[in-house]
């Protein structure tokens, strides 16, 4: 009679349950419209530091250029004829004063160009994302406005006074879709203020500011989660 076992995989960590934060939803001139629960599985999160580490460190290192370059003895001028006699100068042979020893010479193990890119799958970046987000929700740190179309030209007064009127200091992320070009327009000669595509935001950004202001229309909900 054989024994029947039963073969389990390891048991993930008991995550808490998501929570749902509201948020006022107000106009650019700081009147409050009401209220917008923001999604748990995207806000409401426990926030998983050591992907948010993982992702960030990755996002940093596509950024670098890579573009450093050195020449090795092959790639230096000069130097084709033999120095000296290879005997009777009492000196060490030598063959090229390309030789990296030489002054001018070419350098030995030197850096070339090469990409940084780190593999990250999607899954940990948007993990990270939502991360990033629930704690800004958790500081209280996310607002949300009805929209930009009262702006008919960009004017920098209009962006500084509904930053004033809602309340946003310090470094601000502000969330915007394809057609607000205007609100990017008036935002972007202000200091400590970042405008991103909301297809492009991401948790080095979110991280890197103090709040994020998102729009009806660049609200993250499930169905525009990524």
């Amino acid at each position: 009679m054989s024994d029947v076992y039963t073969l389990r995989g390891p048991v993930k960590k008991d995550r808490p349950a998501p929570i749902t934060h509201n948020v006022a939803r107000k106009s650019l001139a700081g009147v409050e419209l009401g209220t917008v629960a923001l999604e748990p599985s995207i806000f409401g999160i426990e926030p998983n530091v050591a992907v948010l580490h993982q992702v960030i460190k990755a996002q940093l290192a596509a950024k670098r250029a890579g573009t450093q370059s050195t020449k090795t003895r092959k790639e230096v001028r000069g130097g084709g004829k033999k120095p000296f006699n290879q005997k009777g100068t009492g000196n060490a042979r030598q063959g090229t004063i390309r030789a990296p020893h030489y002054p001018g010479g070419g350098i030995a193990l030197g850096p070339k160009p090469r990409k940084y890119d780190q593999k990250t799958p999607k899954k940990m970046i948007r993990l990270a994302l939502h991360s990033a987000l629930s704690d800004r929700a958790s500081l209280e740190r996310v607002a949300v406005v009805d929209g930009y179309a009262s702006w008919e030209t960009p004017k920098t007064k209009d962006a500084l006074s509904a930053l004033r009127a809602l309340g946003l200091e310090g470094k601000i992320l502000v969330v915007l879709g394809r057609d607000d070009v205007t609100a990017r327009q008036a935002f972007r000669n202000l200091q400590n203020i970042k405008t991103i595509d909301a297809g492009e935001i991401n948790a080095y950004d979110v991280l890197d500011c103090d709040w994020v202001l998102f729009s009806d229309a660049t609200l993250p909900t499930t169905k525009g989660a990524e």
